[in-house]
């Protein structure tokens, strides 16, 4: 009996979604008091509700149309919550093909170098000669085929619940917030003839945010932590890593995602956008901070 009691309590202490089994969670719905998991909880005026009891409305048994249904940040609750992810994903394998058919001539146009001297032209080229579209298009481009293969599993196994938990236009604006800061962070501490591209870092800065997350919602933060020290170790132990890039976006990742899941309801919008203004802010001092030196 005092066995099948040990069972049962320990089955109760941790519970799992109701619409996903395999996905342990310590958020309840306020109504129904169902175990709901971030992809599945809807902000409601106190707590979280699942997306049953929203469909429901407000208890009169008619659907809700008062109130649009949102995510733990506030953004639009979606059929596909992982459709940013999916089209990141895209994106990233297509400039990848086109890396593959064009050949280094395309990547060297779009990586990131912040300043170097090419004698087929006779001429520098580089971030430090106005071309800051680097920054951007480095996000999307991979060196090989375990490169990006590890970066968009990464992708797929981070951001897609992290996007359920914020909405697109958040997840959107953390992903280009955190890869613009790695890229800046890059700029600013390599070698100016060092050249850089992946996903790495707006990757981190998903890592991040979703530390960030797990701590909001009392989740167990051991494997987001070993997952962190693990990449870190490969990032400093690994030769030829931008570990710029990675530091850059986790920074601007935890930052960001703090602003995003713990901003106050009255002035949510507000704080999470403008957080994620001045991030950018400072990438442009970074920059025109790199670039100065190098003129």
């Amino acid at each position: 009996m005092d066995q099948a009691a040990s069972s049962a309590q320990g089955a109760q202490s941790s519970p799992v979604c109701y619409r996903h089994p395999d996905r342990e969670t310590g958020i309840r719905c306020t109504r129904c008091e169902r175990p709901i998991c971030p992809e599945c909880m809807v902000s409601a005026s106190v707590g979280f509700q699942c997306p049953d009891c929203v469909r429901e409305g407000s208890g009169t048994g008619h659907p809700a149309t008062a109130a649009q249904p949102r995510t733990l940040a506030g953004g639009t609750v979606t059929a596909d919550p992982r459709l940013l992810t999916k089209v990141l994903i895209g994106l990233n394998l297509a400039f990848f093909v086109v890396q593959r058919a064009v050949g280094d001539s395309f990547t060297e146009r779009f990586y990131l170098i912040g300043h170097a001297y090419v004698p087929l032209f006779g001429s520098f080229e580089g971030v430090a000669e106005g071309q800051y579209y680097r920054l951007l298009t480095a996000m999307f481009l991979h060196g090989g085929y375990i490169h990006i293969a590890f970066n968009m599993l990464s992708l797929w196994w981070i951001g897609g619940p992290l996007e359920a938990a914020l909405g697109r236009a958040r997840y959107l604006t953390l992903y280009v917030v955190s890869g613009l800061a790695g890229s800046a962070l890059t700029y600013l501490l390599a070698a100016p003839n060092q050249g850089s591209l992946g996903a790495s870092g707006a990757i981190f800065g998903l890592f991040g945010a979703t530390a960030v997350l797990m701590r909001r919602l009392n989740y167990d933060m051991r494997p987001v932590i070993a997952l962190l020290v693990i990449n870190l170790i490969i990032t400093f132990g690994v030769p030829g890593i931008a570990w710029q890039a990675h530091i850059g976006g986790l920074v601007a990742g935890v930052i960001t995602g703090y602003a995003m899941v713990h901003a106050p309801r009255e002035h949510r919008s507000l704080i999470q956008y403008g957080t994620s203004a001045l991030v950018l802010v400072v990438v442009v001092v970074l920059t025109v901070l790199r670039t100065s030196q190098l003129s």
